[in-house]
């Protein structure tokens, strides 16, 4: 699979405008890439914007903290769909985690898994603030409920993805569930570190960049 069709072209800046979001779509059409990730504000536009393409419309909810509550992240998850959105990447409950309080971080992502059906949802860890066994714990329970991807991060935190913790979350969730690794992905030789390690998406906002880095080297 062509580098392009591994990236969520994304931009989530609180700033955005429709100008931006609509650039972003023409670069995404442009590029193909596998998806868009937007606020939920912009999926009705975003979704217009690429009905007659291959690109989907992905949305972020309970973002970027993730303490929300589990029936404002259901509505939001359930909203974005009816208005367009073919994937989901919800941030996890940390304080849950952090407290141990498994039972209710289960229901959190597999409420937004059931409400969502067959629509993909990508669970955000954010792993620079988890140590390994939190990061193993979060991935375990990830699978239990039944969500399709492992993110790493928001990309809003102190942190992004790391070879390491990929690496840790490969191991522990094996063919169960794919990855996508996001935050600080700017350039082709780090997303292609990360696609030889298993990883099947990349959340970046360097996407244009990436793949006319890729393009060059396969002219090389």
């Amino acid at each position: 699979m062509k580098i392009n069709r591994y990236i969520d072209q994304t931009l989530l800046s609180p700033t955005a405008t429709e100008g931006d979001i609509i650039a972003l779509c023409n670069d995404a059409k442009r590029y193909e890439f596998q998806t868009v990730c937007v606020h939920g504000c912009y999926v009705p536009l975003a979704s217009q914007l690429l009905k007659n393409s291959i690109v989907k419309v992905c949305t972020v909810i309970g973002f970027p903290l993730g303490s929300s509550s589990t029936e404002a992240k259901v509505f939001e998850a359930t909203n974005a769909i009816t208005n367009g959105a073919d994937e989901i990447d919800m941030v996890i409950n940390m304080g849950f985690l952090r407290s141990r309080n498994y039972v209710s971080l289960l229901k959190d992502i597999s409420d937004v898994k059931a409400a969502i059906g067959k629509h993909p949802l990508k669970v955000i860890l954010e792993i620079s603030n988890l140590s390994k066994n939190e990061i193993i714990r979060a991935c375990e329970i990830c699978l239990d409920a039944n969500a399709d991807f492992i993110k790493t991060s928001t990309g809003f935190s102190k942190g992004g993805a790391t070879l390491t913790a990929v690496k840790i979350i490969r191991k522990t969730v094996k063919d169960r569930a794919k990855i996508k690794a996001s935050g600080g992905i700017r350039d082709y030789e780090t997303a292609m570190k990360y696609i030889d390690l298993g990883v099947e998406r990349i959340g970046t906002s360097s996407g244009v960049e990436i793949v006319s880095e890729a393009a060059v080297v396969d002219t090389v």
